[in-house]
């Protein structure tokens, strides 16, 4: 199954590539991340057997994108280029920074770090390409953020190592457990 998702991602991509052919490097890049990142989420659930955290994600990514999709319209804000006047909270930034905050929240900063700076590099080839400006930006992200915060719950190990050392004994000690 995971070889069968790996050759349609990289399908998925190549495509959005050679449709965004005429657009700047930065603004491909975002478009890339605003889905890649809640991909990442995905595939952490499914790397760690989490169906709980699965669901987790499908609801505040659901309810994220929807609040996002709401806003837009009420808020009827134009976009910095002029184009539409759907500026008002960011999509792609919230979208980004919906896989990294539930990355966060679910399993540690130290593994999210490193997405939520994609995930603001996301919001700054938004700025870039003149589709949104700063507040719309960090609306989406707070948005995104917010919703991650209040549903998704740390993730409880099924499994834990220890590693120590007796002098004493001058033994190294591995210890496995398994929570059933």
């Amino acid at each position: 199954m995971i070889k069968i998702f790996h050759k349609q991602s990289i399908l998925f991509f190549l495509m959005l590539s050679i449709i965004t052919a005429e657009y700047s490097i930065e603004r491909k890049i975002g478009d890339v991340l605003q889905l890649g990142l809640p991909a990442a989420a995905i595939l952490s659930t499914y790397y760690m057997e989490d169906s709980d955290g699965f669901k987790s994600f499908i609801k505040s990514y659901a309810i994220t994108v929807s609040a996002t999709s709401i806003l837009k319209v009420i808020s009827h804000k134009e976009r910095p280029d002029g184009s539409d006047y759907m500026s008002f909270p960011s999509g792609h930034t919230s979208s980004a920074f919906s896989g990294s905050s539930f990355i966060h929240f679910r399993y540690g900063l130290r593994y999210a770090a490193p997405l939520y700076l994609l995930a603001a590099f996301t919001g700054y080839s938004r700025i870039e390409s003149n589709k949104h400006y700063l507040e719309d930006v960090i609306a989406g992200a707070s948005l995104a953020i917010f919703s991650s915060w209040c549903f998704t719950k740390k993730y409880d190990k099924k499994y834990s190592f220890q590693l120590d050392y007796d002098r004493n004994n001058k033994m190294i000690i591995l210890d496995f457990n398994k929570s059933f």
